[in-house]
Order: C-alpha cells, then structure tokens, then sequence
C-alpha cells in the first residue's frame, strides 16, 4: 500500500491550547493539500512540554471537546497528536492519541518519564503500564513517546506485536553540543538517529519521528523530524530548528522486502526470550 506520511515539526506555546490549537488547525489544513494521508505530530503538542504544575489545567479526557474536534478532522487526515490524558479517577499521563476515520483509535501512554538532569516527568505524570500494536488503514502501528523509544525492550514488544509501523513523537531538547572542524553538533541528535535507523534495520520497521522545535523557559528544542525505511536508510529529513511539515510517499512494500532480505523478525524466538528474561527475574530476588 502506498500512502503520504507527514510529519508537522512545530513549535507549541507552553500551556495556550488555544494558540496551539490554531497551529495544529494550520498544519492540518497544509498537509490535506499536500495529499497527506497520515499526519504525525509532536510529543504533548496540544500543550507544550514543560507544563509542571499547570498540568491539571490542560489536562484533557478522550471525551473532551479537543478531543472530539481532533476526531473529526480524522475523516479527512489520519492524526497521531500528544496531549495530556485525564484518566476517569484523575490521573495524568503524558499520551499520545491516534485519531482516524472520525474516532479516537488507540492512546499509548508514555511509560518511562524522564526525571533527571532538565527532566522532571515523574513528579508530575504517571507511567503508562503497557505497549499494543494497533490495526489501521495503513497497517498495524505501535507508538512510543520519545524516551521510550531509548528502551530496546519497548520496540521489541511493538514488534513482536505485529507492528510494521513505529511511530515516535518526541519533545527532545538539545544537548550536548560538540565542535568539530569548526562546525557545532548535536550528540543528542546522533543518538536518535541511531536508535531510529537500530529500531528500524532491526525490526524491519518503518519509524516515524516527529520532533518540535522552539524554545521554552530557555530550552532548546532541536527538530530532526526523519522518516525511515524498513532497511533502516533514511527517507527524508526535516531540518534542525526550524518548524517544517516534513512529507514523503512511502510503500508498504518495503517491510515485505526488507524481511525477505534480512529475515531475522522471522527467526526471533520469542519464547527464549520470555524464559531467560524470567530466569533473570528470579535470580535477582534471590
């Protein structure tokens, strides 16, 4: 199946979900006539990152107005778009939400909350406790939510769920920047294009990571959005810092090709790994 994947490199303002609300409307509207079918946006783009304790404020439930608004601009556009989630007995969890066909299809809550260095998730939202692969109109898709995608174990699970799609909304700031050759670097940037290319080359996976930009109380955010194939090469590439609608037409086909080529899905055993990740488990409460 061929179809147009975008991915909206934008930069939300912290806490203004109406201002956001316009960006997101904007991007929207800009990928329709850009014949995308698929629309990815960045990690808590409804709200901006570093909300700490204005969360409660924006926090929304999947029956809220935004959300149902977000539903129905799914009949025209499949969206992926993080949000803060209200669960029915006031928890929060930073989610991701995949909107289709006029319906909210399937929320992955981020599981592993940085809280070190910069980061302080864990103080102000729950962890997610579980990883599903999902039917779609261009596949089975998993998402992770940006350091998720840091732990090898979440992919593998995605993967071994039948997902032939991974997609990785993300709220990465820059860090360590080196100079070499005169030129200034990102070690951050490096770092997640060699996951996205391992998680790709390794599961036969498309990935698509879609990362903002902007600055928020003196952070950073770098973009870097990139689409890659089930070979693990890139696609295309969204320039650093600088908002973008990064678009490309991608084919189905490649995961049958690139399984054939390197058929290691095929011989993952899982129940190997189930038995010794259990011995593992047993040995360390000994």
């Amino acid at each position: 199946m061929k179809f147009r994947i975008g991915l909206a490199q934008i930069g939300p303002t912290l806490g203004n979900l109406e201002a956001n609300r316009e960006i997101i409307h904007r991007e929207v509207k800009k990928a329709i006539r850009g014949g995308v079918d698929l629309l990815v946006f960045p990690e808590l783009a409804v709200t901006g990152y570093f909300l700490k304790d204005i969360i409660p404020e924006v926090a929304l439930r999947r029956t809220s107005p935004p959300m149902k608004e977000l539903a129905e601009l799914s009949r025209e556009i499949s969206i992926v778009i993080g949000f803060v989630e209200e669960s029915g007995r006031h928890g929060f969890y930073n989610a991701a939400g995949y909107f289709e066909g006029g319906k909210l299809v399937h929320v992955h809550r981020k599981i592993y909350l940085p809280t070190y260095g910069l980061f302080d998730e864990g103080r102000y939202v729950g962890a997610g406790r579980q990883v599903r692969a999902f039917d779609t109109r261009f596949g089975r898709i998993a998402m992770l939510i940006c350091e998720d995608a840091w732990h090898p174990s979440l992919a593998y699970i995605a993967s071994q769920d039948g997902a032939d799609i991974l997609i990785v909304p993300s709220s990465s700031p820059a860090r360590g920047v080196k100079k070499q050759a005169g030129k200034s670097s990102l070690g951050i940037e490096r770092t997640w294009q060699s996951l996205n290319r391992a998680h790709a080359a390794a599961f036969n996976q498309f990935v698509f990571f879609a990362n903002r930009v902007g600055y928020e109380d003196g952070i950073s955010f770098w973009g870097g959005s990139e689409i890659i194939l089930p070979s693990g090469e890139p696609l295309a590439m969204a320039p650093n810092w600088k908002p973008r609608l990064l678009a490309a037409d991608v084919n189905t086909a490649d995961v049958r090709r690139a399984r054939i080529a390197t058929p290691t899905l095929r011989d993952e055993d899982l129940y190997l790994t189930l038995r010794e990740l259990g011995r593992i488990q047993r040995e360390r409460k000994e």
